[in-house]
């Protein structure tokens, strides 16, 4: 039996960490259910495409590694840019895999100072779009990569592929297990 803390024994920056690693195997099942050939694929025309979409969340986890890298600077922040164009799906999911887990050793070496250090959004070389401190950035980008994550994971139906479990099964999922040998 294992037994876990309190929430009043962890630090805001122990459940960011928590609820990071929880949020991670539903992002990789949305990438991996995407047909690798339609990334193009939009609902509208002002709307990101998938591989837009794929490409914006690996720049914001890049930006989350940077914004800890960065930690000792009293002027430290997560700089912004639209990301350029995408590649393709599987180099796009090796590089979120990968930098996942330098984004796990960056969080697990910020001490509760550096998580508390004033830090902002940066657009371009100097237009501060928002001021909190790193954890509190680290959140909002959370949050936004989770809403990302929802809106990729609308694209996934009209492509042609099965949307996966995120908090529990989907559509998809139930219908396959009712198919399947055995089921009822």
């Amino acid at each position: 039996m294992t037994t876990e803390a309190f929430a009043s024994e962890l630090s805001n920056r122990d459940v960011f960490i928590i609820r990071w690693e929880h949020e991670y195997p539903g992002f990789l099942r949305v990438f991996q259910s995407l047909p690798a050939q339609k990334l193009e694929y939009r609902h509208h025309p002002r709307s990101r495409s998938a591989g837009e979409l794929i490409a914006l969340l690996v720049s914001s986890q890049r930006g989350c590694i940077q914004l800890c890298k960065n930690r000792k600077s009293m002027y430290n922040g997560i700089h912004w840019d639209e990301p350029k164009g995408y590649g393709k799906l599987d180099e796009m999911i090796r590089a979120y895999e990968n930098e996942h887990n330098e984004f796990r050793t960056q969080l697990h070496a910020l001490d509760t100072v550096a998580w508390h250090n004033p830090a902002w959004l940066v657009r371009g070389a100097e237009e501060i779009l928002l001021k909190n401190t790193v954890g509190g950035l680290l959140w909002i980008a959370l949050f936004d990569m989770v809403h990302h994550r929802g809106q990729l994971s609308t694209h996934i139906r009209p492509m042609g592929g099965k949307v996966p479990s995120i908090y529990g099964p989907s559509a998809d999922e139930e219908a396959a297990e009712l198919k399947a040998p055995g089921g009822n």
